[in-house]
């Protein structure tokens, strides 16, 4: 377990859990092999420093803990009420009054990927862990200020909003997802088509003991049906990437960084790996999502990344902001629901 819970009530027939105050533990691996190549096959994945990466996406059981420290009155929307009420949700409940909220989370959820989560709700999960893990309001102490200057913003645009140089924890930029996901480890190793160490597409079997090379996606029939959907963190165990990481491909698909996409009012940002309602299609290395930072639904997640000692200070084209006015190769992405 990624996180601790203790038993709490019985509501709408469902036992839940409140995600207690003590301090989260984030799962990461190493992904070193610093300077290595870009793959030739799609430009992506190259990054000069070493770096640390959440090992499976953020839990709702890690969420609901964040929730529980710094959204008593929830200034900045980072609670979605589909994360409760929507069939498709992740099964935290919003508990009380405006000032006065808990949350909770029901049985069997708890190390499942949390859903309906925008952009800047996973950049204030990382300022928190920056912050280190602070109960209060949402202020520059817990979830304005750290690995981003957020300032109160929860818009469409935010494009000059990018990674402070003294971060301690992120969203992964688009390289450090990449190269976590396809790279094969070690110097000029080169990158599989699929995050599970295949250039064959896995199938969306959960089998026990797991043979390797599979994922929850949708391919005629979802991997576990009603009413999780989702899979928990790490039930593929044998099918990883190089470095060590789950559900790359599948389950949610998880925003990174990139700002992908730039019009008069918007700065739509990255996403990466499909998810348990898409096809195979998108657990691909070519494949790229787009949206606007405050999109939120029931296959979109993020995962959080963590320096090496001392700091690396990802490279971001800034020339690419005053350029960029049209989207190419990628994808607005919308999934089924049934």
């Amino acid at each position: 377990m990624k996180c601790m819970f203790v038993v709490t009530a019985v509501l709408s027939l469902l036992a839940l859990s409140i995600a207690t105050c003590a301090a989260i533990t984030i799962d990461t691996v190493t992904v070193g092999d610093p300077e290595n190549e870009a793959d030739p096959l799609t430009g992506y994945g190259s990054v000069p420093y070493t770096y640390k990466i959440d090992k499976y996406e953020v839990t709702a059981g890690e969420y609901c803990a964040f929730l529980n420290a710094v959204a008593k009155d929830d200034t900045h929307g980072l609670y979605n009420l589909d994360m409760w009420s929507s069939n498709y949700g992740c099964k935290i409940q919003q508990i009380g009054d405006a000032g006065n909220y808990s949350y909770s989370i029901a049985l069997g959820w708890e190390n499942r990927p949390v859903n309906y989560v925008s952009y800047w709700d996973a950049c204030r999960f990382a300022n928190w862990l920056h912050n280190g893990q602070p109960t209060g309001e949402q202020d520059e102490t817990t979830t304005e200020d750290g690995a981003y200057t957020l300032n109160d913003y929860t818009d469409s645009d935010g494009r000059d909003i990018q990674r402070n140089t003294d971060w301690k924890w992120a969203v992964t930029n688009e390289n450090e997802w990449y190269k976590a996901a396809y790279y094969k480890g070690g110097i000029d190793a080169g990158y599989w088509l699929f995050p599970t160490q295949s250039n064959t597409p896995p199938s969306n079997q959960l089998i026990d003991p797991d043979p390797g090379n599979n994922a929850t996606y949708y391919d005629n029939g979802y991997t576990i049906g009603n009413p999780y959907y989702r899979t928990e963190a790490g039930a593929h165990e044998n099918s990883e990437s190089a470095y060590g990481t789950f559900d790359q491909g599948g389950n949610v698909t998880e925003w990174n960084e990139a700002v992908i996409y730039i019009g008069e009012d918007v700065a739509a940002r990255g996403r990466r790996g499909g998810s348990y309602g898409g096809s195979v299609d998108f657990l691909r290395s070519s494949f790229r999502a787009v949206d606007n930072p405050t999109y939120e639904d029931y296959y979109v997640g993020f995962r959080v990344t963590q320096p090496v000692f001392p700091y690396a200070v990802p490279e971001f084209p800034a020339a690419l902001l005053a350029t960029l006015g049209g989207l190419s190769g990628v994808v607005w992405l919308r999934l089924r629901k049934s």
